[in-house]
């Protein structure tokens, strides 16, 4: 890995905790269930507070925004959110939602704090200079977000930022899947395959056993996978140019920021990323990979 790879990938998993709160917030499932959805279960709420940047989305259009899902996983929630509420009333929803979980997570005078404020006025910056990923023709969720108005509140501004830059990386992630053969499925198994988290984790992402099991045959015959479902040497060399190339992808803003602006952002975000790793909010393993690539 390069020396600006690993200083891209080092904010990614910085940030990515601070974006990921709204998934699991107490405070996120309150408001999420004040606006009709169910919250025995998480997806309604994350398809809706996720897909919400592109608008009134069918199936298709989130299915290619999100990459990973089985379309049928899909479909079980898009676009019936839009159903129980409006995209417009979504996004005041979750500015609202990361409101409370950031005050309750870090304290009001933190949030409203010099360093929320310079933090955010530093990763906004960073977060303008992400240039639109396409998909296929298709704007993914980094312009969606891109597009959205600023929060004046510097804790919003922050989470609005990580957010942008979060979605603007998983759209070049999507490119480099794709520059790679690795279909959707293809892209899980062999993520797996080096360890990136068990096979179980993945099962939230809605492919059948048998869609699984397909997938890891192409990708042994590819010789990618080993027969115990483990990456082959080839294997890992090509997640490795996967994960090269989206830090690549990933890099325009943080060159925009200057090494002194990221430098001093890391050092503003690693109190906040302590206490919300430590919180107990977010799950130990995760799709992401966050700390194993």
């Amino acid at each position: 890995m390069t020396g600006e790879a690993a200083r891209v990938r080092q904010m990614w998993h910085l940030l990515e905790p601070l974006h990921a709160v709204l998934y699991y917030a107490p405070a996120a499932f309150e408001e999420a269930a004040a606006l009709g959805y169910d919250t025995e279960e998480r997806w309604a709420s994350y398809f809706a507070w996720r897909a919400a940047p592109l608008g009134a989305a069918g199936t298709d259009e989130v299915v290619r925004a999100f990459h990973s899902f089985a379309p049928a996983a899909v479909a079980r929630y898009v676009p019936a959110s839009w159903e129980t509420a409006p995209p417009e009333a979504v996004l005041a929803a979750r500015l609202r939602a990361v409101d409370r979980a950031y005050r309750a997570l870090f304290g009001d005078r933190r949030v409203e704090g010099a360093g929320f404020t310079e933090a955010a006025s530093l990763a906004r910056r960073a977060a303008e200079a992400a240039t639109p990923g396409v998909l296929g023709g298709l704007g993914g969720l980094g312009p969606a977000n891109s597009a959205l108005p600023w929060p004046d509140a510097p804790h919003l501004a922050l989470w609005h930022a990580a957010t942008v830059l979060r979605e603007h990386r998983g759209d070049g992630h999507i490119a480099a899947l794709g520059a790679a053969g690795l279909d959707p499925v293809e892209s899980l198994v062999s993520f797996a395959g080096v360890g990136a988290a068990r096979p179980e984790v993945f099962a939230s992402r809605g492919w059948g056993e048998q869609e699984w099991g397909a997938a890891r045959r192409r990708l042994q015959e590819r010789g990618l996978l080993a027969a115990d479902g483990t990456a082959t040497e080839t294997g890992r060399e090509l997640r490795a140019k996967v994960e090269l190339r989206t830090d690549e992808e990933a890099a325009a803003p943080w060159r925009a920021l200057g090494e002194e602006g990221r430098v001093r952002l890391a050092e503003l975000l690693g109190e906040p990323w302590l206490e919300t790793i430590g919180s107990g909010l977010l799950p130990g393993e995760n799709t992401l990979g966050i700390g194993k690539v």
